[in-house]
């Protein structure tokens, strides 16, 4: 193992300067939710979990959105290995098409049918009339965040991170300041409550939308070609689409499969508790993951470079392999900061101040032990499937990899401890994780076997 971490000089610089940026964004982005969840939460427990119930769908959109993000990268790192900016420009363009057209139908159907929509959730009608107004509204940001988190990727796979933290931490800071202002009524403002997160949410991604089309207006590093964007070409929408679909599938049914979970919780009888939990621990474990999505983004960007500049296969096997080892460390580093903050700040001083009942102080103290036992097993896998076997072009089987698992094991098993046996909270909260059990052991045969390592810039061109 130490071996494998012993790399040439200046190789852990170049992966800290590409992850750190990605971390911080990561952050930024994590903490604006943050920042619903608790103001949000301080107005009680039902508003908080009705909030959880209405980001399901939300959840879904920011999914898709990313994925069609990790699939423009695959194509775009790999351009980027041989300084091919117009077809970046292209990739961007199908990027662009395909986001836009998604997240706008979602976010018409959450404002026309808000209450079905919601309905399929959760069964509680209290949560439903919380929440009705909130997605109405909240779904509508997220076309211009989709627009704004493709030209931030684009700059990402291109060895330049530093501009989606600096756009994230402006929407960032617009969006809490909002959110303390309209949903506590400051500075003269009405007391809009759940509704003002929502106003303050979709301002805020209006003003991320700005800040990003008055960047691309004058950058010069990847230079904007409208004919590009505009008129992508039949080429470079086969090679998305071949190298893109099943990332965007991936991720489509990852955030659906990972919302049935929030759905089953939304069923069970302690609902209210389950939400209002998950609410606030599953705020915290993206926090604590952000590390392990920085290293996984930063080694999607250095494996396709490797592979566009034509390396050897044996020379990205080895940098990929020291990148997983890495991304397994930060996890257990992760776990141990997680089991030492439970009882000295999450317990005492979290837990209360988010106005959690003894039930859901319980089920929020299972899940914070649950995660950080498996962290390590999901550092592995979210660097292997979103990083190295993505930026090899191997999006088919690491597809498989990451939702055959999550449907055939994780979802059942809660079903049947939640609903059908109604075991104890703990047990359902190992079967939410039972699908690393299974993707790490296979992951790590498909990585061994190098059959993911593929130039698609040079098979499309071909």
């Amino acid at each position: 193992m130490l071996r494998a971490l012993r790399r040439e000089p200046g190789f852990y610089q170049k992966l800290w300067t590409l992850s750190l940026p990605i971390v911080l964004q990561n952050i930024i982005t994590t903490s604006l939710g943050f920042a619903d969840t608790f103001m949000v939460g301080m107005l009680g427990n039902a508003e908080m979990a009705a909030v959880t119930a209405a980001n399901v769908p939300v959840f879904i959109i920011q999914i898709v959105i990313f994925g069609f993000q990790s699939g423009m990268a695959v194509l775009v790192s790999q351009y980027w290995g041989r300084g091919d900016t117009d077809n970046i420009n292209r990739c961007m363009g199908v990027a662009l098409y395909a986001v836009t057209g998604f997240s706008t139908i979602l976010a018409l159907i959450t404002f026309l049918f808000p209450a079905p929509v919601l309905r399929l959730i959760t069964p509680n009608e209290e949560l439903v009339g919380l929440a009705v107004r909130y997605i109405q509204i909240v779904g509508f940001s997220y076309i211009f965040n989709g627009v704004s988190s493709i030209y931030a990727g684009v700059h990402r796979s291109t060895e330049f991170p530093s501009f989606g933290m600096i756009l994230f931490a402006i929407s960032m800071c617009v969006n809490t300041f909002l959110n303390y202002v309209l949903i506590f009524g400051k500075f003269g403002a009405p007391a809009l409550g759940v509704t003002g997160a929502a106003v303050a949410t979709l301002t805020s991604r209006v003003v991320e939308f700005a800040v990003a089309i008055g960047f691309a207006l004058f950058n010069k590093r990847i230079p904007l070609r409208l004919g590009c964007i505009l008129r992508p070409g039949r080429k470079i929408l086969r090679s998305f689409i071949r190298y893109s679909t099943p990332v965007v599938c991936n991720e489509a049914l990852w955030s659906t499969g990972t919302s049935m979970l929030t759905v089953i919780m939304g069923h069970m009888g302690n609902s209210q508790d389950m939400l209002a939990a998950y609410a606030l621990i599953g705020n915290i474990d993206r926090v604590a993951t952000v590390v392990c999505f920085g290293i996984a983004a930063s080694a999607a960007v250095i494996v396709g470079k490797e592979i566009g500049q034509g390396r050897d296969r044996q020379r990205v096997y080895e940098v990929s392999w020291t990148l997983l080892l890495v991304s397994m460390l930060v996890g257990a580093v992760v776990t141990v900061l997680e089991l030492a903050l439970l009882p000295t700040l999450f317990r005492p001083v979290l837990f209360p101040l988010f106005k959690l009942t003894p039930g859901a102080a319980a089920v929020a103290g299972y899940l914070t032990v649950i995660y950080a036992v498996f962290m390590p097993m999901r550092a592995f896998d979210i660097t292997n499937i979103t990083g190295v076997l993505r930026a090899g072009g191997d999006g088919k089987v690491a597809s498989l990899i990451d939702i055959l698992p999550l449907w055939l094991v994780a979802i059942p098993l809660m079903a049947v401890t939640g609903l059908v046996l109604d075991a104890p909270t703990w047990l359902v909260c190992v079967a939410m994780q039972a699908e690393n059990i299974c993707k790490c052991p296979i992951g790590l045969v498909r990585f061994h076997s190098k059959r993911w390592i593929n130039d698609i810039t040079r098979a499309a061109e071909s």
